[in-house]
């Protein structure tokens, strides 16, 4: 694959997602541009904070370097050198009734292996099942004009991918998650361009018809306990979370998906009936394209 290319295509899914932000919030984000200390290339973070978009970052970054054992161990090829290119994003609105949205689209050699991987998934804190319907068919409208994607498979692996198993609970609704693509090249990047240039179409839809939505101080509240979830399973199982720190890339962007406010409440559970407790139910895995 050309590097090259694949850089500068990621560098425009970076700028396109950042424009339609800025297009529906009229909020700014700040830009960092920074060097890989232990090895070539760097990376651009933006952040959004504000009103609309509490906290979201919106990253890119090309490092060429060398794994250390305990990453070497997980990923396929051989030797230590590597090279990963990709974007990664989290949006944290401040309105409870806009979910939070993850997505990572990325690229990685390794000797003489080469893939992609990625996924999108959403984090409601109020259920709204016909966002989460839209939302699960355009995924599968996209994998499905591509012959190596497959939308139920991925859905699967998304929903045991992100399972915060100390809490026996799903961390929202779920999404795609993918890994190991390398089939066919050519065919793999196009999904990938998809994913990335509409992720607009995705999830601005969502927060424009919500991001004013008047909300009360327990739906507030319930808000940030939720958060809590995001970060435990942030800190403890996300694989971007942890490959970043082993490689010892920046540590204000790796850490840049966590909300800026959340809470932990202890031994707390939603009144029966409640708004709530619905949460508790519709993020059970479930076939949402078919509801």
């Amino acid at each position: 694959m050309d590097k090259a290319n694949i850089i500068s295509t990621f560098k425009n899914i970076q700028d396109n997602i950042c424009n339609g932000l800025n297009k529906i919030t009229g909020q700014l984000y700040h830009e960092d541009n920074w060097n890989y200390k232990d090895g070539k290339g760097g990376g651009r973070t933006r952040i959004f904070s504000g009103e609309i978009v509490e906290k979201g970052g919106v990253n890119f970054s090309a490092l060429e370097g060398v794994l250390s054992e305990k990453i070497a161990n997980k990923l396929k090829g051989g030797g230590h050198q590597f090279f990963a290119t990709g974007v990664s994003l989290v949006i944290h609105p401040k309105n409870p009734f806009v979910p939070t949205i993850h997505m990572n689209i990325r690229y990685i050699e390794r000797g003489k292996k080469s893939w992609f991987g990625g996924g999108i998934d959403l984090t409601p804190y109020y259920i709204d099942k016909t966002s989460i319907i839209d939302f699960h068919k355009t995924l599968k409208q996209i994998c499905d004009e591509h012959k190596i994607a497959n939308y139920q498979k991925y859905k699967t692996q998304c929903d045991k991918y992100f399972f915060i198993k100390h809490r026996n609970e799903a961390r929202g609704v779920g999404g795609i998650f993918f890994d190991y693509l390398n089939e066919d090249p050519i065919d793999t990047f196009n999904f990938i361009k998809d994913l990335g240039y509409n992720f607009n179409k995705i999830y601005l839809p969502i927060l424009t018809n919500y991001k004013n939505k008047k909300y009360t101080k327990t739906q507030r509240e319930f808000q940030l306990y939720r958060r809590g979830r995001y970060v435990e399973f942030n800190l403890v199982y996300d694989r971007g979370t942890l490959f970043g720190l082993e490689t010892q890339g920046r540590i204000e962007s790796i850490l840049m998906s966590l909300p800026p406010l959340t809470s932990w409440t202890y031994n707390w559970s939603p009144k029966a009936n409640s708004e709530e407790s619905k949460l508790y139910e519709m993020i059970k895995p479930k076939d949402w394209i078919s509801m």
